[in-house]
């Protein structure tokens, strides 16, 4: 045999078993593999996004409590945006798309792009220990950052007893102004949730952390850092990190917390320092800076490609084999195979989807104005199936109920008591 054939034979044996080895998916949150970087849908086979759909679960998330709610969707064929009820219950102002909100933990992505910069630069390795950059901070030397952007530190998340009473908690911390250190030490006040790497567990307090990290290596207060980084290179005129001040500058949605007992009434909780939070969840937004952020960072615009493969590098948060963690991002799997990056968000008040396609061709963002309900939560993310996977036939609509995203309960990132 020639030595070039032979030299083929070899070489397309081996791409059929490497093929063959990565066919099976991850199924345990715990203890599954990662599944690397997925290949993303063309634009071109695409489905054209189902905007009646999307109202559709706008209008679901009104009906389950929220006085309004918007959604923008940017694809190839442009942009759509859609606003149902009201971003002010007293004046009755209507939902406006170019509206200002609390975007709550989709901040963790920003956190996550700065820390990763930071990675590029060679401040810091992701499988190196906490300890190594902040010094006796954490009582176990084998946490490592990556365990941190992955939520698998173990570290307790000390909102579960700061929100147990859910008004009363928010009202107590609505004004204060929490250091970065008292809020680590309300975690590690609590049991440790997990072996470091073992599980995924998620917790506000890996972003704490997070926020420290990118402190102590810039030597300036994070919001220097979003800003330099990610808001003025992407232009980002309508987001900011508003820390401890409590207004929302401009044209912006009230937000509206549901108490725990039914029939009590909803407390306004727009103006608040978010301070139980900082580098976790205080970024403000807009559904068009959302989409130009989530756009802008799968299309390799803040990041090289090597820090891309590994924050899209997921393993599962659930037994669904549709919801997954990577590096400071979720990817959901929906019902016609399309997976989007990005991140859901919950502050007192505001719900938050932003998710974009894989090489950035599409991204939606859509906004609830309640909180502490989550079946408004779970009715906003109905807005990813319709954005995404476009109008479902008739005939598939049965065989996909049990894939189908919308029929998940959303996954929470503060506690929910009703």
């Amino acid at each position: 045999m020639p030595l070039t054939s032979h030299r083929r034979l070899v070489v397309s044996a081996t791409l059929i078993a490497a093929l063959a080895a990565g066919v099976a998916p991850a199924t345990s949150a715990s203890a599954a593999a990662p599944q690397a970087p997925a290949v993303p849908k063309t634009a071109d086979t695409a489905p054209a996004p189902d905007m009646e759909g999307v109202v559709a679960a706008l209008n679901a998330a009104m009906a389950n409590g929220a006085p309004g709610a918007m959604a923008r969707f940017s694809g190839p064929g442009g942009v759509q945006s859609r606003a149902v009820g009201v971003r002010d219950r007293v004046n009755g102002t209507p939902m406006d798309v170019r509206s200002r909100f609390r975007i709550g933990s989709v901040s963790k992505t920003f956190s996550t792009v700065v820390l990763l910069q930071l990675v590029q630069e060679g401040r810091l390795t992701l499988d190196s220990p906490v300890n190594t950059y902040l010094p006796g901070l954490l009582p176990d030397d084998r946490i490592t950052v990556r365990h941190l952007l992955t939520h698998r530190s173990g570290l307790a998340d000390y909102t579960d007893p700061m929100f147990a009473n859910t008004v009363p908690g928010f009202e107590s911390v609505r004004n204060r102004v929490f250091g970065y250190q008292e809020l680590v030490d309300l975690s590690l006040a609590l049991p440790r949730t997990t072996e470091p790497g073992v599980s995924y567990k998620y917790s506000n307090a890996n972003f704490v952390v997070v926020g420290m990290l990118i402190e102590k290596l810039t030597g300036r207060p994070v919001t220097d850092a979003y800003q330099r980084r990610i808001f003025k290179p992407l232009k980002l005129r309508d987001t900011s990190y508003v820390h401890p001040e409590t207004r929302i500058a401009g044209r912006h949605v009230r937000g509206y917390l549901y108490p725990d007992a039914a029939g009590d009434p909803l407390v306004d909780s727009t103006e608040q320092t978010v301070s139980w939070a900082q580098s976790a969840g205080a970024v403000i937004s807009s559904p068009a800076d959302l989409n130009t952020f989530t756009k802008a960072l799968m299309r390799g615009r803040l990041l090289s490609p090597a820090m891309m493969d590994a924050m899209t590098t997921v393993t599962p948060t659930d037994a669904t084999n549709t919801r997954f963690y990577g590096l400071g991002l979720r990817r959901y799997d929906l019902s016609c195979g399309a997976q989007v990056y990005g991140h859901t968000g919950t502050v007192q008040g505001f719900y938050t989807y932003a998710f974009s396609t894989r090489d950035g061709k599409r991204s939606l963002s859509a906004m609830a104005n309640s909180s502490n309900r989550g079946a408004v939560n779970t009715a906003l993310g109905g807005t990813l199936e319709a954005a995404f996977c476009g109008k479902k036939p008739a005939a598939a609509t049965a065989s996909r109920a049990d894939r189908d995203f919308s029929s998940l309960p959303a996954e929470r990132d503060l506690p929910e008591r009703r």
